[in-house]
């Protein structure tokens, strides 16, 4: 990790000031999916596909090789089991859509970064792995313009991803990474008291989706508090409409909805591992605490 973050530090002091001599960086447009450890694959499909509502075939899913659900033609939800040990983070992975995965490629070789090989699954898009300064598994994926085959189904809890969220030690060092490399830029930042910052949220430079830096967490923390800090969010018009539809679902209890200090209306429901899946609105019913927002909000 240490080796990581001084390769990370020294490619981007010495690419400072060359920024002619790089290739332009492709567009980041949003989160393509996340990835979720799982203890029973079974378990945890019964709960996406059940309990939230989402089919396991069509959109972007064709052609996977991991069970997968479809949120809308360019976003979904991946299980992989989980190996052994246990990691801290059960998110598996976060994958930005590009669209230009080669580009980002050589963008990212550019500047130092050991992006890996531009592979796919079977029939399924381009995409390479790397991880960020702190370790994180991420992903980039161009999805190729094709006719959607898939339609958002009433049954499903919410037709749209927002956000991805993850515990975050060295704020500074992160930011390298993905605001001054990959350009995303600040959209919300906050914390439990007015002066503090506990959640640092940033926009993919060419759309609405965002990632939240979990700040301040204990080095301590135990893995039912971990499943709460990395965590994603799924959109919705109305939150208690979906705390409706997920009692109706089969899931009796959940946290929310409530209104939090980012001034939005939100559940909390978990998944058979504790993985936390924040159920939002799309725009804030009320003032945020602390500072105001940066940039637009996501639609429906």
């Amino acid at each position: 990790m240490t080796r990581l973050l001084v390769t990370l530090t020294a490619a981007f002091l010495s690419l400072a000031g060359k920024g002619a001599d790089l290739p332009a960086r492709p567009k980041i447009t949003g989160i393509d999916h996340v990835r979720i450890y799982a203890t029973s694959v079974d378990k945890s499909r019964s709960f996406y596909a059940n309990v939230l509502g989402l089919p396991s075939t069509g959109g972007g899913c064709s052609g996977a090789t991991r069970p997968c659900f479809p949120i809308n033609w360019y976003q979904q939800i991946e299980l992989e089991p989980v190996p052994a040990p246990a990691p801290q983070n059960w998110l598996a992975e976060i994958a930005f859509a590009t669209d230009d995965v080669a580009r980002m490629h050589r963008y990212l070789l550019a500047h130092g970064l050991a992006a890996g090989t531009i592979s796919k699954d079977g029939s399924g898009p381009p995409h390479f792995e790397l991880r960020d300064p702190e370790g994180n598994p991420i992903a980039f994926v161009q999805r190729p313009p094709a006719t959607a085959d898939y339609k958002i189904s009433l049954n499903q809890v919410s037709g749209r991803m927002l956000h991805a969220g993850f515990v975050v030690k060295n704020m500074a060092e992160e930011n390298r990474f993905y605001r001054d490399i990959l350009g995303f830029r600040l959209y919300w930042h906050g914390g439990f008291k007015d002066d503090g910052v506990d959640w640092y949220e940033i926009q993919v430079p060419d759309g609405d989706n965002w990632i939240e830096y979990m700040l301040n967490i204990q080095a301590s923390a135990d893995r039912k508090e971990l499943g709460v800090q990395n965590h994603f969010s799924l959109g919705v018009k109305d939150a208690g409409a979906a705390a409706d539809q997920l009692r109706r679902h089969g899931l009796p209890t959940f946290d929310g909805p409530e209104i939090g200090r980012d001034g939005k209306n939100s559940l909390d429901a978990y998944d058979p591992d504790g993985t936390r899946v924040e159920v939002m609105e799309f725009t804030p019913a009320q003032k945020p605490c602390c500072h105001p927002y940066q940039a637009s909000h996501p639609s429906p």
